[in-house]
């Protein structure tokens, strides 16, 4: 995927005096070029996570666990890079939270998957039946503690059975929730048809300048959450120490693999769709400024190696942790604020505004 995103930014990078793309081709390019093909990746990936957890429940081993530790992170990943288009099918059914229920601050989700295992509820372990309950574990931040929380080893023997059964319809309710996703954004007069082609009758796209907004707001918006749910909260605040049991995935150690996932996905909807570059010549800069600031957030997160609860010890890890901050505050400006004003936009609020 790093490799495929490298090349598309390649590509998305025009010479200085080709001709700024139009509203109507950056959204074609978003939806088309970034949007669908990624949501095709996490289906693809979700259901190599179901097959995963299938095959660990068939014949449970060290190999097959291992197997279905790589899958959960190939499948979150893929997820995170998709994570923050919070519009659409995304938004219905409750699907985020359902997703991902995180933050939980007040640990409801793993008191409830806790109390499942203890308890071997086996209505957790039908598909219908997981999808009544609550949606702190019906997802990712469930299946974590299922393959990697205490005593996650009895899934390599017969003593893991009912842990698997619950893991396993989990990772099917990743999946089915995949494939809405992605079919969704094909849906005809769905919302990549109403993004693309805004119409004054439509709710919720009646322009194109609407329809930017809600691009530019997404990539905006998303950045805000990667500061406030995903590193504030586990860094250490001035005089309160770090909590990087507050981090999400730090069973699985892919904190930052997750944070890496949500800003690949951002910096990809900004180049390939060319939306900085839809500017006037006086702000024919822009771009090149964004895509700095995006690989400052590269170098930053490319720093932190180590666990999180060991990153927030060591100091160049811990002020990379701090740099990666400041820098997502830099990017969340430059878009939110200077490329909203260069293309006449109103990016407005964002969903974490008020928490």
């Amino acid at each position: 995927m790093r490799k495929l995103l490298a090349l598309l930014l390649m590509l998305a990078v025009t010479p200085a005096h080709a001709q700024a793309p139009t509203e109507s081709e950056v959204l074609a390019a978003a939806v088309n070029q970034v949007i669908r093909p990624n949501l095709a990746e996490f289906k693809r990936d979700a259901s190599g996570l179901e097959v995963a957890l299938g095959a660990l429940c068939a014949v449970p081993s060290e190999a097959t666990l291992a197997i279905a530790h790589q899958q959960f992170g190939l499948a979150a990943e893929a997820y995170g890079r998709v994570e923050f288009l919070r519009v659409g099918p995304l938004m219905e059914d409750n699907r985020v939270d359902r997703l991902l229920f995180f933050p939980d601050r007040k640990g409801i989700g793993l008191r409830q998957v806790q109390a499942i295992l203890a308890e071997e509820d086996d209505t957790a372990t039908s598909l219908t039946t997981l999808r009544e309950k609550s949606v702190a574990v019906q997802g990712f931040g469930a299946l974590e503690f299922v393959l990697f929380g205490t005593d996650f080893e009895v899934l390599q023997g017969k003593d893991g059975a009912f842990r698997c059964r619950f893991g396993e319809a989990i990772a099917q309710n990743i999946s089915r929730m995949a494939d809405e996703l992605a079919m969704g954004w094909y849906r005809y007069d769905g919302v990549a048809a109403h993004l693309m082609r805004p119409n004054p009758d439509y709710v919720d796209y009646r322009t194109e300048t609407e329809s930017m907004e809600a691009l530019v707001g997404l990539v905006s918006h998303g950045l805000e959450a990667v500061r406030d749910t995903r590193v504030n909260p586990f860094i250490a605040q001035g005089e309160a120490a770090a909590k990087p049991k507050q981090a999400l995935f730090w069973r699985s150690k892919l904190t930052m693999a997750m944070v890496r996932a949500n800003v690949e996905g951002m910096e990809q909807l900004v180049a390939v769709s060319g939306m900085a570059r839809a500017v006037g010549e006086d702000q024919a800069g822009l771009d090149n400024s964004i895509a700095f600031e995006f690989a400052n957030a590269h170098r930053a997160i490319d720093l932190v190696t180590l666990p999180v609860e060991q990153a927030v010890v060591d100091p160049k890890q811990a002020a990379a942790l701090n740099y990666l901050v400041i820098v997502t505050q830099s990017l969340q400006a430059q878009v939110g604020e200077q490329l909203s004003a260069a293309l006449g936009l109103s990016v407005g609020f964002s969903s974490l505004d008020g928490d």
